[in-house]
């Protein structure tokens, strides 16, 4: 049943500051519904992109239907060309390529003589005038074979002693796996999102009959096996002075529960190629069960440094003693005005897109060169730019209602500002963290199409004998 409004004052009766508060109070309604509406818009459309956007199944299908269309005019064009193509003299020059091929990989010369050794118009004797050489790339197919390990045995003649060579090593103990082949089984599962169901059935296609399950096992004996290798990539970032951080929710299969819940794989980023150094870069990821800041806390306890992150509540509790100094990300800044700008073309986010895009032209420009060289450039273009873009958010700020979505963006920016300027004075910093995002590109587009075992020596929940992680 619907509730009974309150009668109407009479207006006539009411004086002037009394029709004044209830005009304000009456406006303050309004604009609250205009906040809330405008907040409710953005969600929707949030929300659409999330279905109907990118990153959506649908769409994800549409893209793949597009390339094999192009794939197929692409090949159809090239045959008409061949087939149009008058046939080419045996004796005439030798069309090449115009694309060099990788110096790296191994050359096998075949020499073309002549069919005969002399003249074939007087019968002179030939002397060398040059040669022509091209280059045509091959492939060996990849395929299996079986090496057999003999080790004869012997005794001695006079005290009957059995002698015979020590077996040879495995990788996994009780494995009939060579090394080569466990490499390829990783590289396929986690590097080409090829599941290990499918590399079955490519292995039965060669008359090889290897089970899911064997397979599965060969990757947890190398998961083990290579931890001392994980080992040393942590190491390596954890000496970094600036370092890259994100983290993505993976949906984790518990084992004997057959229920799911959400883990996150956290990955740590050492990259200072775009500083002009030429140390090599690498790339550490964690798994753990939840997003507890405890995680990122044990991960970078050793770290003394600059830490390029998102938002993330659980890595504020790192900056305190000031052995880790936050440099925030522009991406992120930009990106809530992008969502109010797709949503409701708004012209102060539209205005705020521009003006972050020219702080990233100037990065464009400065891409690869020394540190001190990216700071002064940063000092005497980017600063300018940027304390401009600090007075006109403020401006902005003043002029719009506290609940504004556009007023959120605002102060989200305002928030970070010190953490979004360090990147001026520190040359080694980039101005976003897309180097983590990128990082993770390859695990999240492999989620629906790779299984991940993460064995309990990565688990940091107690009791878990380890968890299946679906990604």
């Amino acid at each position: 049943m619907a509730a009974r409004r309150a009668p109407l004052p009479d207006l006539k009766t009411l004086d002037a500051d009394t029709l004044r508060i209830m005009l304000e109070a009456a406006h303050e309604q309004l604009l609250d519904r205009e906040d809330e509406v405008e907040s409710l818009r953005l969600q929707l459309e949030k929300l659409r992109r999330m279905l109907f956007g990118r990153s959506s199944e649908k769409v994800r299908q549409q893209v793949e239907q597009l390339e094999l269309r192009l794939e197929d005019l692409e090949s159809a064009k090239a045959e008409r060309l061949y087939r149009a193509q008058p046939p080419r003299p045996e004796t005439g020059p030798e069309q090449r390529s115009s694309r060099s091929l990788p110096e790296h990989l191994p050359r096998e010369i075949e020499r073309h003589l002549p069919a005969h050794d002399c003249c074939p118009e007087c019968g002179g004797r030939l002397r060398l005038l040059g040669e022509d050489v091209s280059e045509v790339l091959e492939r060996i197919p990849a395929s299996y074979k079986v090496i057999r390990h003999v080790r004869p045995k012997y005794s001695c003649g006079r005290c009957q002693h059995i002698v015979q060579a020590p077996a040879p090593s495995r990788p996994l103990e009780r494995s009939m796996a060579g090394p080569a082949l466990l490499a390829n089984v990783l590289v396929s599962k986690f590097c080409d999102h090829l599941p290990l169901y499918r590399q079955a059935e490519i292995a039965a296609r060669q008359g090889v009959e290897l089970e899911r399950s064997t397979l599965a096992e060969w990757v947890g004996g190398a998961s083990a096996l290579l931890q001392p290798l994980v080992e040393a990539v942590r190491r390596h970032v954890m000496t970094a002075e600036k370092l890259h951080a994100d983290d993505t929710p993976f949906p984790v299969l518990a084992p004997g529960t057959g229920k799911t819940k959400t883990g996150r794989l956290w990955t740590y980023v050492r990259d200072d190629r775009p500083a002009g150094d030429d140390t090599p870069a690498a790339v550490w990821f964690s798994f753990s069960p939840d997003r507890r800041g405890e995680h990122p806390r044990a991960h970078l306890s050793g770290f003394r440094g600059i830490l390029q992150a998102d938002g993330y509540a659980g890595f504020h509790h790192l900056y305190g003693d000031g052995h880790i100094q936050e440099a925030a990300c522009w991406a992120h800044v930009r990106r809530k005005f992008y969502d109010l700008h797709v949503a409701h073309a708004s012209p102060v986010a539209g205005e705020a897109i521009e003006r972050i895009a020219a702080l990233y032209g100037i990065e464009q420009d400065i891409r690869g060169r020394p540190a001190a060289e990216r700071r002064e450039v940063r000092r005497a273009r980017t600063r300018p730019l940027i304390d401009d873009l600090h007075a006109w958010l403020e401006k902005k700020l003043g002029g719009l209602s506290r609940k504004s979505e556009v007023a959120a963006a605002i102060r989200y920016a305002l928030s970070r500002w010190r953490a979004l300027l360090r990147y001026i004075d520190d040359g080694r910093i980039e101005i976003d963290n897309n180097g983590a995002e990128r990082a993770l590109r390859a695990v999240v587009l492999g989620r629906n199409y790779v299984n991940l075992r993460i064995m309990s020596s990565t688990c940091t929940k107690r009791g878990e004998d380890g968890c299946s992680v679906r990604v």
